[in-house]
């Protein structure tokens, strides 16, 4: 059984991870192809990705019935009412996870407590569950000072997976987030909108092209739903969430 204790408490990768040259990833995945693997939830050795089978079973996914928008479970229909009365500026969300036990430990451990290798394991599952009709990926960008904190971009780690195993270019430095905005997540989520307003600048000439954003957690839409603008701004003629796991209402 996964402890979030445990999860948390390792920081060791984070060096590595931050080094920069592709070059030593590239010796990572070499070395991890030839080891034995163990279960990044419950330690099972020798098994063949960062999970096991049984892990993966007992994993929170998502709903096959849910909006084809915005990912939200749905009892009928294929859209759900909220996007049909006020349509989003993304065209759609691929999401692998609902955000429960264990995959919010996962992120959580992730994000704050420097366990970045968790980011391949992330990674691969959700590049196994999206729709692979994007030109190009962009990572939701993360803002300077929030970035010299944790020391990553949570987002970008997962992107680059992604990117690698999809075979789709990632636009590394096509956004920006110029505004150090609250954490959403500290945020009642009627005021989230607002507080992402105007805080992405898009750099790159996207005419033409179909994004996919990808990023760890999706919950009300509004952070992908303003970087959305800013990409159609730019030229984009469609946008995709690619999120790990979306926030389900109470």
């Amino acid at each position: 059984m996964l402890r979030f204790e445990t999860l948390v408490s390792s920081g060791r990768n984070r060096r590595l991870s931050n080094s920069g040259p592709g070059f030593l990833n590239n010796c990572l995945r070499i070395v991890r192809s030839l080891l034995p693997q163990s279960c990044q939830l419950c330690g099972a050795e020798d098994v063949a990705g960062p999970y096991c089978a049984p892990c993966l079973a007992d994993l929170p996914w998502m709903p096959r019935n849910r909006c084809e928008v915005c990912a939200l479970p749905l009892a009928t229909g294929s859209v759900c009412g909220a996007c049909l009365e006020r349509p989003p500026r993304f065209d759609r969300v691929d999401a692998v996870f609902a955000y429960h036990f264990p995959v919010d430990a996962l992120i959580l451990a992730y994000k704050y407590g420097g366990r970045l290798a968790l980011a391949r394991g992330l990674g691969e599952l959700l590049a196994q569950s999206v729709v692979r009709d994007a030109d190009a990926i962009v990572a939701m960008p993360l803002a300077p000072g929030r970035l010299a904190g944790r020391g990553f971009n949570q987002a970008h780690e997962i992107a680059r997976v992604v990117a690698a195993r999809v075979g789709i270019p990632l636009l590394a430095s096509a956004c920006r987030k110029v505004v150090d905005t609250p954490p959403q997540a500290a945020l009642p989520w009627q005021e989230r909108a607002q507080n992402v307003r105007r805080a992405f600048v898009c750099d790159a000439d996207l005419k033409g092209q179909r994004i996919a954003v990808v990023d760890d957690v999706l919950t009300t839409g509004a952070t992908l739903n303003e970087l959305a603008r800013v990409l159609r701004k730019a030229g984009a003629i469609s946008v995709a969430g690619w999120v790990v796991a979306r926030t389900l209402p109470r």
